[in-house]
């Protein structure tokens, strides 16, 4: 025991038994001379516990302490992203030392899950940096400087390496979606489908209706839902925001029809759970119409059908709850966490579907080719 900058501390020399107290008399020597000179055995040990940490460590820390500038925990889909992630591109790092990632190490593995997916090497690439900028904060070395002085993964950015994610633009075609939204009215009327394919099918209108986010849809539960101010509550969204939408005639009409007895708006199959997804519902719709859209395309279906019917793109974007860009526009209405006066444009949107729909149908019918007067 002897002192360290004028701070108690303490050395473990060795087992009673497996060296002589003379041996143990002159180690200990030793250590009071490591003392004295500034030798700290207690940084010492943890700047070499912090060398040592590993990958799968230091996401778990981070999983559990990082908070979001508004101080609130990681969401649920951050987390299962970076446990794929660590389960899959970095599957055979996750338990070597953070450290031991060089800037050559990634260059590498970037360049070769590019090759297979460009969105999901981003997405990893995105996560793995934040993983280690949380190291480089949070843990330091024996002489108090951090474990990782620079992020390996900058030199993506570094030798221009960053590949391009291309944006994904597929909608239902305006000039095709009275013919999708017939198809999607004939299943959803068919009284032979199941319970759950009601949902699926009434869930896939909604979305289109309301341009809601898929994970936003199918978790609805009964209490976010007042049918007769005609408003829906969304809470902790994508933008950790709370905010209560309109809703359309047309939305209130299918969920006024949809069964009570649950606790979910679009309840699974069995159990206690939601709906897991529309996907079911999308490839019976492909098979009428041959339109192909996944349950993200509905909501950008959703501002094209917002743009077709005049409507002003902030009021889009606050209908769909987008983050907004802040400009003078919005000084005449800033209470984005209640756009329930925004009730005209949604019914403006439900009636456009409608009207496609009509003008479908009725194009449909053939024209009765009776007698002539002179025959």
């Amino acid at each position: 025991e002897g002192r360290v900058n004028g701070i108690k501390r303490q050395a473990k020399i060795e087992r009673h038994g497996v060296i002589t107290a003379d041996q143990a008399r002159k180690l200990a020597m030793i250590k009071l001379a490591e003392f004295a000179a500034g030798t700290d055995p207690t940084a010492k040990r943890r700047a070499q516990r912090s060398q040592a940490i590993t990958l799968r460590e230091i996401a778990d820390d981070y999983k559990a302490n990082r908070r979001t500038a508004q101080g609130l925990p990681l969401k649920k889909s951050t987390l299962k992203d970076i446990d794929k992630h660590l389960k899959g591109i970095f599957g055979d790092w996750a338990s070597q030392p953070i450290t031991a990632i060089t800037r050559e190490k990634y260059a590498r593995r970037y360049t070769e899950h590019c090759e297979r997916s460009v969105a999901q090497a981003e997405q990893a690439r995105r996560v793995l940096s934040a993983l280690i900028n949380y190291a480089t904060a949070k843990y330091r070395d024996a002489d108090g400087n951090p474990i990782i002085p620079e992020n390996p993964v900058k030199v993506i950015q570094d030798a221009s390496m960053r590949r391009s994610v291309k944006p994904r633009t597929n909608a239902i075609p305006l000039d095709r979606l009275g013919a999708w939204w017939s198809a999607l009215q004939e299943l959803r009327a068919d009284p032979a489908k199941l319970r759950v394919t009601q949902a699926m099918f009434d869930l896939t209108a909604l979305l289109v209706l309301t341009g809601l986010r898929i994970g936003e849809g199918r978790s609805l539960t009964w209490d976010q839902i007042d049918l007769d101010a005609k408003t829906l509550a969304l809470t902790d969204t994508k933008n950790r925001t709370d905010v209560t939408l309109p809703l359309s005639e047309q939305a209130v009409k299918i969920l006024s029809d949809r069964p009570t007895d649950s606790d979910w708006v679009f309840p699974a199959r069995s159990g206690s759970g939601h709906l897991s997804g529309i996907r079911g519902a999308l490839l019976s719709i492909k098979e009428s119409t041959g339109i192909e859209v996944a349950a993200h395309d509905l909501r950008r279906t959703f501002r094209s059908i917002a743009a077709a019917c005049g409507i002003e793109l902030w009021r889009t974007k606050a209908l769909m709850n987008h983050k907004q860009n802040q400009d003078i526009t919005l000084s005449a209405y800033t209470d984005l966490s209640n756009v329930t006066n925004l009730k005209p444009e949604a019914d403006r949107i439900g009636e456009y579907i409608e009207a496609q729909r009509a003008q479908f149908e009725s194009s449909k019918v053939a024209p009765f080719k009776g007698k002539s007067r002179d025959s």
